[in-house]
């Protein structure tokens, strides 16, 4: 409808308008009639000739003048009309593409949409497996010990032991609580799939990873995805001081997220969502303190890892906003 509008709307400026046409035959008859005027007019006194060309010569001049102001203003009044009807199809048209391509972004599946079903298929995959576990167990003796009861002749007192599976499992690997905070990449990412779900039996690692699940959810909602975002990555070693504590002007380089829209829109959701801040500092201080736990055994390259997962990202967007690198 815009290019339509321009085909009919907009004219050859190079060509002579109506009005400059009506302009020229105006001049072209005053001249004329001034000129009959002229030689038709009886002689001057003597001494009035200077005056009488100069009267002569404003005569003419001044009316043709006039014509042109006129068709000048006439010209530049539709050139203004041109422009402003350009300017509009332009305007629609960009109206056009932006609705067209919010619906084609809503419609379109994204990475965090993705990410929240993979989190909670994950979920209710533990808790089907832990349901399994139990109903196969209930015939059996039960190989958690609650409680051990030494029976003697000295009738020795009960010990408690109360330890849980999750107290006594081997740690985390460092690789796989990487991969957890970058997520699977998609539902065929099977060392994604796996590092999740072994995260998620780490009880550190599950409350970092539900955590970064749930600001990625709340950016989302904004239109801010981590795979959209290309951070200025900081050194290993500004990693390392800020996981031993080290705050201020110093640690800048890990806000490496410049993208103005995603940072005004958080700190504008910070302001005015009550769930999204208290998210969002729940997950600052889990990633701080799982950082703190990384960084002792981790090398530079593992933590060059950690910064570049999309958890590192929102910790970055989330970190500039609060002024944590401030």
């Amino acid at each position: 409808m815009a290019q339509g509008q321009r085909n009919t709307v907009f004219v050859n400026d190079t060509g002579l308008t109506t009005v400059e046409l009506l302009a020229i035959g105006l001049s072209a008859v005053w001249v004329v009639a001034v000129g009959l005027f002229a030689f038709f007019m009886p002689a001057a006194p003597v001494g009035a000739g200077p005056l009488q060309i100069l009267v002569l010569i404003m005569a003419v001049f001044l009316p043709v003048a006039m014509f042109w102001v006129a068709a000048t203003a006439a010209r530049t009044t539709r050139v203004m009309k041109d422009e402003s009807a350009r300017l509009q199809a332009a305007v629609d048209a960009l109206r056009a593409a932006y609705v067209a391509d919010r619906k084609s972004s809503a419609a379109a599946p994204t990475v965090e949409a993705k990410l929240n079903e993979i989190a909670q298929t994950a979920r209710k995959t533990e808790s089907t497996l832990a349901t399994f576990t139990t109903s196969r167990d209930a015939s059996k003796p039960k190989v958690t010990i609650t409680s051990v009861r030494q029976v003697g002749s000295d009738n020795q007192a009960t010990l408690a032991l109360g330890t849980q599976a999750e107290d006594t499992a081997p740690p985390l690997p460092r690789i796989d609580f990487i991969r957890a905070l970058n997520f699977p990449d998609n539902d065929k990412d099977v060392p994604g799939f796996d590092a999740l779900r072994r995260a998620l039996k780490d009880r550190t690692a599950r409350q970092l990873v539900q955590a970064a699940q749930d600001v990625l959810t709340l950016l989302s909602q904004d239109g801010i995805y981590m795979d959209d975002l290309t951070p200025d990555r900081a050194r290993p070693e500004v990693w390392r001081r800020f996981a031993m504590g080290e705050r201020g002007r110093s640690m800048a380089a890990l806000g490496g997220i410049r993208d103005r829209s995603s940072l005004a829109l958080s700190a504008g959701r910070m302001r005015e969502d009550t769930i999204f801040r208290d998210a969002a500092h729940h997950f600052l201080r889990l990633f701080d303190k799982g950082l703190v736990n990384f960084e002792p055994e981790a090398s530079d390259e593992e933590i060059a890892q950690l910064a570049d997962t999309r958890s590192a990202r929102a910790f970055m967007v989330l970190g500039r906003v609060t002024g944590a690198f401030d």
